[in-house]
């Protein structure tokens, strides 16, 4: 009978305990494995581009206007309804501030007897101005001032007609209903200075409130 040799036993007791480690040893990974669940990926939500202010726009307003006219000295009110259209361009700075030019065309319908039977009208008037708001998100407050002029026109027993010049301020806000479609209402006083009928001298200043519509491109 053969008996295994302390070498024998030494060699064998050695892989033994070299298969215990190597099970621990994968045991262990399979736990770690178990307990590192790889955690699902976080969803990036995309943002939408901040509202500007910043582009071209045009649009139509509407409103009334009260005129007042002095002719040699005889004061006399031209008030009634106004139509017009505008079109302008505003720049948008990174602190809030919006700068702006814009322009507009408009219709006046006012015709009073001055006497001796003349009428007098203001119709077709226009300006160009310089305009400075605020960007409240959506809401623009703004002043605006600049040139203006107005065609006055006299008829009856004299047939006369002058362009007046002067100048305009106001103020006013517009409202973004949509990223392209706004809303407007505003004050304005215009001051058309002085022109000619025939011989007499006549002034003319006006208050106007318009409301209106626009698009933003």
């Amino acid at each position: 009978m053969k008996k295994f040799s302390p070498a024998a036993g030494t060699a064998l007791a050695s892989i033994f305990a070299a298969a215990i480690a190597m099970t621990a040893t994968s045991a262990a990974r399979a736990a770690d494995a178990v307990e590192q669940i790889p955690e699902a990926p976080v969803a990036i939500e995309a943002t939408a581009p901040a509202f500007t202010w910043s582009g071209p726009y045009v649009g139509l307003h509407g409103g009334y206007g009260w005129g007042n006219g002095d002719v040699d000295g005889l004061s006399e009110n031209f008030d009634g309804g106004r139509f017009g259209g505008f079109v302008g361009y505003n720049w948008q700075m990174s602190n809030g501030f919006v700068a702006g030019l814009e322009g507009d065309v408009n219709y006046d319908w006012n015709e009073e007897d001055i006497g001796a039977g003349i009428d007098a009208k203001s119709g077709f008037s226009g300006s160009a101005r310089a305009r400075l708001g605020y960007a409240m998100d959506r809401a623009l407050p703004y002043i605006a001032g600049g040139w203006t002029a107005t065609n006055v026109k006299a008829g009856g027993t004299v047939d006369e007609e002058d362009t007046l010049h002067g100048w305009t301020i106001g103020a006013g806000v517009d409202y973004a209903f949509t990223d392209n479609v706004f809303g407007r209402a505003e004050y304005r006083y215009n001051d058309y200075g002085s022109g000619n009928f025939g011989p007499a001298n006549v002034n003319f200043d006006q208050h106007v409130i318009n409301v209106g519509v626009g698009v933003k491109f």
